[in-house]
């Protein structure tokens, strides 16, 4: 090895020994050896024309490199050689002796294969959730939690239905990633108070632990963030931002199924903040086994740790989740009438709020003292605006009679535009307005499978962004849907 490459890579290596990050929690000594451990076997065969050739001793070696390393060496790299240098990995061939193949280069005798071009090029630091990449271990940044300060554990109403759940959140507050819930996976059907529980647990932790990094998102917005940084190749980077994180939270990661790419990058964020004692919390509308299309050893992973199930509050707790909203509305009612309210809703902790508002304005609006009375009458005039049922079967019939086509077209097979576009809408209309599974849909539909749903969905979503028409047809279809 020529004596200045020598030279130049070490001065590289002690940049980056020197900006590897820990925090108070973790152990330097430990993160130094580790990186020792893996940069040992690691040895650079040439440098042309800012064109560097590293040694390593397998494909392993250099995939991990570009996982967790590659940000931080090309910082190095830039420091020490300049901009623009384009990293090549010679992977070494441990072959039994008389099977080597022939060598395209020779490295103190090891066979070695033709090198991968790797462009290194300067990394930014952002402090966007949009765009979040950064160089790790140089400069953690000022992330937003994206955390709801209305969605705390003092606002949360306990009860049989959510009791575990609760209490095994509480417990994750005090210690992220420190328990054995990890990851804390919390399923349950819509509008039960999953995603109130994530937040309160992201809270508690910035309120008493507020050097932790804590982030909240949606995994559509996760989605969306892979999809742009793969776009820009920035798919390292996109990785490294995550593995920053000390408390990662998604709410609904149900929408992952069928994203192949996106649950690999997921797989290996989840890998490195688990190994790295880092607290996962996910939230989804099914259990880990029920999901769909979602790779078997991220399914295992989310069996790790504690999967807590949060059902539709029971009568109790529906009372309690009253009196709690009313009082914090500076309202009080008498026992007969929370015992009515709460006996009339039963589906979810949503649909209950929403009834209670209900009552409030329509009391406010008439200027009449809450009374029993009022609120049967206010009740039925609810029940009378909901007695249409918002069904699949009603959306399709909505969106056959607003294109004049017959419902058997719908269903069929057939891509022509004047066909699909309405199978699209009718698909996306059944997914915002109900709470059928993409794969119930799918059935519904003709028999298509759910990933065609999820893909119709999506279709809808981003063109009605830039197409007036497609706006128009949304607007004008649910006012038909509503009606």
């Amino acid at each position: 090895m020529d004596q200045n490459l020598g030279l130049i890579w070490e001065r590289c290596l002690k940049f980056m020994r020197d900006n590897l990050s820990a925090s108070e929690h973790e152990d330097v000594k430990k993160l130094e050896h580790s990186f020792d451990l893996l940069f040992d076997r690691v040895q650079p065969v040439s440098l042309i024309n800012h064109n560097l050739t590293l040694l390593v001793p397998s494909d392993f070696y250099k995939e991990y490199i570009e996982e967790n390393y590659l940000s931080l060496l090309s910082a190095a790299l830039k420091k020490n050689i300049g901009k623009g240098v384009k990293l090549w990995y010679s992977v070494m061939e441990n072959k039994p002796q008389g099977l080597e193949k022939p060598a395209t280069q020779n490295y103190k005798g090891i066979s070695v294969q033709a090198p991968k071009v790797q462009e290194v090029l300067p990394t930014t630091v952002s402090k966007s959730l949009v765009n979040p990449f950064v160089v790790p271990g140089i400069k953690k940044v000022n992330i937003d939690a994206n955390l709801n300060p209305n969605l705390s554990f003092d606002n949360f109403v306990e009860g049989e239905s959510n009791k575990f759940a609760c209490t095994v959140a509480k417990t994750i507050a005090k210690r992220p990633g420190a328990t054995s819930f990890n990851p804390l996976f919390i399923h349950g059907g819509v509008g039960v108070g999953k995603t109130h529980l994530a937040h309160a647990i992201g809270l508690d932790i910035k309120q008493n632990l507020p050097d932790k990094v804590v982030l909240y998102l949606s995994s559509e917005k996760f989605i969306q963030q892979f999809v742009s940084a793969a776009k820009a190749q920035n798919k390292t980077d996109f990785g490294n931002f995550y593995q920053m994180v000390d408390v990662l939270i998604i709410d609904d990661i149900q929408f992952l199924s069928g994203k192949a790419a996106t649950q690999d990058m997921f797989f290996h964020i989840f890998d490195h903040l688990h190994q790295n004692g880092k607290q996962i919390i996910l939230t989804s509308d099914k259990a880990p086994a029920d999901i769909q299309d979602i790779q078997e050893r991220i399914v295992s992973r989310f069996k790790w740790g504690l999967s807590a199930e949060v059902k539709s509050p029971d009568f109790d707790t529906r009372k309690k989740i009253i009196v709690d909203k009313l009082h914090r509305d500076g309202i009080v009612l008498k026992d007969d009438m929370v015992d009515f309210l709460a006996g009339e809703v039963k589906s979810n902790v949503r649909e209950l709020i929403g009834v209670i508002n209900s009552v409030i304005a329509h009391s406010m609006i008439s200027k009449s003292d809450l009374s029993l009375d009022l609120l049967k009458e206010t009740i039925n005039k609810i029940a009378a605006n909901q007695k249409k049922t918002i069904n699949i079967p009603y959306i399709q019939e909505v969106v056959c009679e607003y294109f004049g086509i017959q419902r058997e077209q719908l269903l069929s097979k057939t891509r022509k535009r004047e066909i699909a576009l309405p199978r699209q809408l009718a698909m996306y209309f059944a997914k915002e307005y109900t709470n059928a599974t993409f794969t119930k849909i799918g059935e519904e539909m003709g028999g298509k499978d759910h990933s065609t749903v999820m893909y119709a969905c999506e279709t809808i979503r981003d063109v009605s962004k830039i197409d007036k028409e497609l706006k128009k047809y949304l607007k004008e279809i649910k006012d038909k849907i509503f009606e």
